[in-house]
């Protein structure tokens, strides 16, 4: 099944791809101005959904691919959610061209936040991401998904909790994970099991109830919590003040001999509210 949608600009689907790009796991072809995404079915299955620019930054157009017509309505509104569709960006744009980030804003025009594609494969990368630079961080992501999850039409899928709840923390030692970040893979694996952690639960929650909940579990600290309202809830007003990208970023931005405080972040950031996701964004953009 084919259909074709056009949104509200600006939106800047090559900006899209190049982010996407960074994660090697992401089906993305730069070039033909697609990408192919892992569509987790209630039935655990997969499907690939793939997802064409035809428009431009002023007119946005996409043609959508699925696989089935099975279920179309949910497939096409979990796309909107992922891509931010549905969330005109002219007033942030309009809103950041008055504060410190104009430059950026104006360089990066149309750029959205985008969602992980589930979110339980954001909660398990944003644990393997921990405290691990990019680079061996989507390498031991790799090796975990390759092992464990399955690929499809060319799409690699994480594996479903019931599959992480079940590896033993040797075999991931295997992988070069931690001792401790073996442990909180699977922990988490085991909490959406047993029906302790209930991702779906969690979209109905507000900002501090979510990082409540998930900071109660073993392994994940503020910057997983934050990066998980980010990265697979899409929130709009949060800024990870910890995030290493976003204080070299600002250090960039403003010329300062030292990374800034989280005291001078907190200040920094007052003219961004309420739209400090998207200030994250594109400040991470803006060294990527």
């Amino acid at each position: 099944m084919d259909k074709t949608i056009s949104i509200t600009p600006p939106y800047n689907f090559d900006r899209v791809l190049e982010r996407l790009a960074l994660d090697p796991l992401n089906a993305v072809n730069k070039e033909e101005r697609l990408i192919k995404l892992p569509y987790y079915q209630p039935n655990g299955q997969g499907e690939v959904i793939t997802v064409q620019a035809i428009g431009t930054i002023d007119d946005p157009q996409f043609h959508i691919t699925f696989e089935t017509d099975e279920d179309s309505n949910s497939k096409e509104k979990r796309i909107r959610e992922v891509f931010h569709w549905d969330k005109p960006l002219g007033d942030i744009h309009d809103h950041f061209l008055t504060t410190a980030l104009h430059s950026i804003f104006t360089e990066h025009i149309g750029t959205p936040l985008v969602l992980e594609f589930d979110p339980f494969a954001s909660l398990v990368k944003s644990i393997i991401h921990q405290q691990l630079n990019l680079s061996f961080a989507h390498t031991l992501t790799e090796r975990f998904v390759q092992k464990y999850g399955w690929k499809y039409n060319g799409v690699w899928f994480y594996p479903r909790p019931e599959t992480v709840a079940r590896i033993r923390v040797e075999d991931l030692r295997d992988l070069q994970f931690s001792q401790r970040k073996a442990e909180y893979v699977i922990g988490v694996g085991e909490k959406i099991q047993s029906g302790e952690l209930n991702l779906t639960q969690l979209e109905k929650e507000s900002d501090e109830a979510v990082i409540k909940i998930l900071t109660k579990i073993r392994g994940i600290g503020p910057w997983t919590a934050e990066n998980y309202l980010l990265s697979a809830l899409g929130r709009p007003n949060l800024f990870p003040k910890a995030d290493i990208g976003i204080q070299n970023a600002v250090k960039k931005l403003y010329e300062m001999e030292k990374k800034p405080t989280i005291e001078e972040l907190e200040e920094l950031s007052i003219p961004w509210h309420p739209y400090l996701s998207y200030a994250s964004l594109y400040l991470w953009r803006s060294i990527e």
